[in-house]
């Protein structure tokens, strides 16, 4: 029997002092974090989503460094400028790897509002073959043509290593960081977990088909071109209507997420 937990609201001071536009990207970056917890994602501490907040700011959230993404709320969330500087009051900091690649993409980008980083068993893989990913499935064609590849450079500590990040980006909704892990940029933080969900699948199954040995089949290049389009189109549902049932999910299990 699952056990829903009751929520009783936010008392957070963190609430009662930013917009109700920050406070919902709040909301959903906390619960992106638990969704990514739930799915197995995580790396213990040491990957990072950010969001950015709205108005005219140049700020991001990011995870209190040190907690577990099934711990991050909604106030405890680290509000950061581009340059690294905490600028709420918060008992927190953040990991200079994560202020790194978060800061890189959310300044060159200002279409993007959530950037998820992970090393999951099936990015890390993927990331270390020269192949890369692979037009072998549905999922993974949907990246087709929009996915950019970054050299590993050692722990992302060096400001420096931005501006190659940034560059080898693009303009793509996703990236796979060589010999380290993945990376998307969504216009939303929905859309942003959307896109790592089949992301990831799309990199196990890879995986799993060449485990096989067996003789792989590639799509035609217009048809994988076209189901890119396809997936990546303005009214596209992905990020949109899957979002509302997650939230519903997290609500059951625990909605502490929100406070």
């Amino acid at each position: 029997m699952t056990v829903v937990r009751q929520h009783k609201g936010s008392a957070s001071p963190v609430r009662a002092r930013v917009s109700d536009a920050e406070w919902q990207v709040r909301v959903d970056l906390a619960a992106c974090y638990r969704l990514v917890a739930h799915h197995g994602w995580t790396d213990l501490v040491f990957t990072h989503i950010s969001a950015r907040v709205p108005g005219p700011a140049e700020h991001f959230l990011l995870n209190p460094f040190g907690h577990l993404f099934d711990e991050v709320t909604a106030s405890s969330l680290v509000k950061v400028d581009l340059d690294g500087k905490i600028v709420d009051d918060t008992p927190y900091d953040v990991h200079p790897a994560g202020f790194v690649i978060h800061s890189a993409v959310h300044a060159a980008r200002p279409d993007v509002t959530c950037v998820i980083h992970t090393h999951t068993q099936a990015g890390m893989a993927i990331s270390a073959l020269e192949c890369g990913l692979l037009p072998l499935t549905q999922h993974a064609q949907l990246f087709h043509g929009r996915i950019g590849y970054h050299a590993y450079e050692g722990l992302a500590t060096d400001l420096d290593e931005r501006r190659r990040l940034v560059a080898d980006l693009g303009e793509h909704p996703a990236m796979i960081l060589r010999n380290h892990g993945l990376l998307v940029a969504g216009r939303t933080v929905p859309e942003a977990f959307s896109l790592m969900h089949h992301l990831e699948k799309a990199c196990a199954a890879q995986l799993a088909a060449m485990a096989t040995g067996a003789k792989l089949t590639f799509p035609p290049e217009p048809v994988s071109a076209k189901t890119a389009r396809q997936g990546m189109a303005p009214d596209t549902p992905i990020g949109k209507r899957e979002w509302p049932g997650l939230l519903r999910m997290l609500d059951r299990l625990d909605p502490g997420y929100r406070d």
